[in-house]
């Protein structure tokens, strides 16, 4: 792999990776294998410190082999403490909880989040999982980062469908795209950064939301350490093949 070739897999793992902060405590939430596979990159690829705690309940694991999705046993190996989800709760609630990673089916430019329904709440379309860590996490986390696998209006919306969980949303992360926002003035989502291969042109045309573009760059290539990382975390591409497509 090319350092400065970016596909779907690797934008979206290395981006989320580079959203942690030297000495946060750090939380992967539930379905979030991507999220997952960015702070363990982080471990490998950045010099600075951070606690990483995961829904499997691990603190600080030294997985042996490489977790096939964010609730094997692996992401737990090495644990020097194990947390309950009430734990992750509390902890949260308390402002112990610096970064969050949650998932969302919609999400609209002020960072508030569907995993209720899609369709209206008496006769929806799809009925999505509900609320869980969202509804409370969200407004109590420090910070809160979101990813999306597909780039889209279908998920990038005006307006939610219903409105699960608002709060402290502070980045959007697609395959094209890395949205930021200052959660604590309630802002709007604007462009940070870009896959170099696509134009602010097709983000605009593929996002239901308007946003501001002016500081938007190109994104930084991958540096050798985070290229080496995701490949040893993705020896065998059986993640990367189901987000490159």
């Amino acid at each position: 792999m090319n350092i400065a070739d970016w596909t779907p897999f690797s934008f979206i793992v290395v981006n989320l990776a580079r959203q942690i902060h030297a000495g946060e405590i750090t939380f992967s939430g539930v379905n979030s294998t991507l999220p997952m596979l960015a702070c363990l990159l982080a471990k490998r690829a950045y010099d600075f410190p951070f606690t990483y705690i995961n829904v499997a309940g691990g603190v600080e694991p030294q997985p042996i082999t490489i977790p096939q999705s964010s609730s094997d046993p692996a992401i737990v190996h090495g644990s020097p403490a194990i947390f309950a989800n009430q734990d992750f709760y509390d902890l949260c609630a308390r402002g112990g909880l610096d970064l969050v990673y949650l998932g969302c089916a919609q999400i609209d430019a002020e960072g508030r989040t569907n995993v209720s329904a899609i369709g209206s709440w008496e006769n929806p379309k799809v009925r999505l999982p509900g609320g869980g860590g969202a509804a409370v996490m969200l407004p109590t986390a420090k910070r809160v980062v979101t990813w999306r696998t597909d780039h889209s209006t279908r998920a990038l919306v005006d307006k939610l469908d219903f409105v699960t969980a608002a709060g402290n949303m502070t980045a959007l992360v697609t395959p094209l795209a890395v949205f930021t926002r200052d959660a604590r003035a309630g802002s709007r989502f604007i462009l940070e950064s870009y896959q170099p291969k696509t134009t602010i042109a097709h983000i605009t045309a593929h996002t239901g939301f308007q946003f501001d573009t002016a500081q938007a760059q190109p994104a930084a290539p991958m540096t050798v350490r985070e290229r080496d990382a995701l490949n040893a975390l993705d020896a065998g591409e059986q993640f990367s093949a189901a987000v490159n497509h």
